[in-house]
């Protein structure tokens, strides 16, 4: 006999096909092989009390403070611990009970059916400005093109394209300056066909800007005012273009004011879905949730967002992550922006093993290397 223990980041589908599980067999038991850990506050005590004996009777189980069973409180913090089939259980159980149990099933519902992206793409950043935080992304109609090419063939299936900083405190630059910058490098993608070999973004929430680029062949809109201007939504409808929602608090010159939130989870959330719905009304089909790691968040908020990222899967969109050569890794480890690549690396594996779909980098080379990497240990 030999006892080997599995890392709990193993593919568990694999690991049974391997072992010659039917197919029925596979999906039952691979449920049953993922954890949930479910931060559930502000629970109604009677709640809370229903929702622990019955999580009990499914096999999983509800973590309540002291006091709980007795109703010292009127609402308490919670958290529930559950495999993936637990979850379903579970959530049936309590569409049938009182004490707002029903909505939570819902909720919980949701996040068992979540699931992470199969493939990940990298968006390559090419920044037409000459203040961008990183020099190394700024470029310009002479050595655009041969930028972009590298990227592609580097592992880029996105190339950003942005004529203005959005860094703390970044100077505001007018409309017409924007398009200027942008313009060339647009014009030199039309020109070349360079389209045909990638997707292209256009970082604006300029409606001019904007305008221009979907004209000329981009299909991306990545907008960090999360499409508060009606007019960017009607040009993402109307040239089927997909929007990427980006989470800011404030604007680049006030974000970084002393931020706060009641909890970032859910206050990024509760914004990226409403935004969403705003997306759809319009008639926008195609749509990326960005949650805005360093727009207006503490060191210790981005990396909640990056950690918890599983919890926006249910929001059914795909997500973006840009931490690339950002302050919040001089705040862990000093270093200057140059030196900043292998804490963008670390950042962004963990992104990409809680759910992103899209990572937005400097480096298309050393990430396609790094996620191949990841990739190959989930076997």
């Amino acid at each position: 006999m030999r006892v080997v223990k599995l890392s709990n980041n193993s593919n568990t589908k694999n690991l049974l096909k391997t072992l010659g599980v039917d197919t029925g067999g596979v999906s039952i038991l691979s449920s049953k092989m993922i954890h949930h850990i479910i931060s559930i506050e502000d629970l109604h005590v009677g709640a809370a009390n229903i929702l622990k004996q019955d999580a009990l009777s499914v096999g999983a189980d509800l973590a309540v403070p002291r006091g709980t069973v007795l109703a010292t409180t009127p609402r308490v913090d919670t958290i529930l611990i559950a495999t993936a089939k637990q979850l379903e259980q579970l959530s049936k159980k309590e569409l049938a009970q009182p004490f707002g149990l029903k909505d939570l099933a819902k909720e919980l519902q949701a996040i068992a059916q979540a699931k992470k992206p199969k493939n990940i793409e990298i968006m390559g950043i090419i920044n037409a400005n000459k203040d961008s935080f990183f020099q190394g992304s700024r470029f310009n109609q002479s050595n655009a093109a041969q930028a972009i090419e590298k990227m592609i063939n580097d592992g880029a299936s996105i190339i950003d394209i942005g004529g203005v900083s959005s860094r703390p405190n970044a100077a505001v630059v007018h409309k017409r300056e924007e398009l200027g910058r942008v313009k060339p490098i647009v014009d030199l993608i039309k020109q070349n066909k360079l389209y045909e070999n990638v997707k292209f973004s256009i970082d604006s929430y300029e409606p001019e800007v904007i305008s221009y680029a979907l004209e000329n062949g981009f299909k991306i809109v990545n907008d960090i005012s999360g499409l508060e201007n009606d007019a960017v939504c009607k040009l993402c409808a109307s040239y089927k273009a997909t929007a990427v929602i980006m989470h800011m608090q404030g604007n680049p010159q006030t974000m970084q004011d002393n931020p706060k939130y009641e909890n970032i989870l859910s206050d990024v959330y509760s914004f990226l879905d409403a935004r969403v719905q705003k997306a759809q009304s319009f008639g926008i089909d195609e749509i990326i949730v960005d949650v805005g790691i360093g727009f207006g968040k503490t060191l210790q908020d981005n990396l909640n967002l990056i950690k918890n990222l599983e919890h926006f899967l249910k929001l059914n969109q795909k997500i973006l992550v840009g931490a690339s050569r950002k302050s919040m890794i001089d705040s862990i480890y000093p270093s200057s922006v140059e030196e900043r690549l292998c804490g963008t690396l670390a950042l962004h594996l963990e992104a990409m093993r809680n759910g992103a779909s899209i990572l937005r980098v400097h480096d298309v080379q050393e990430h396609a290397q790094a996620m191949a990497i990841q990739k190959a240990l989930e076997f």
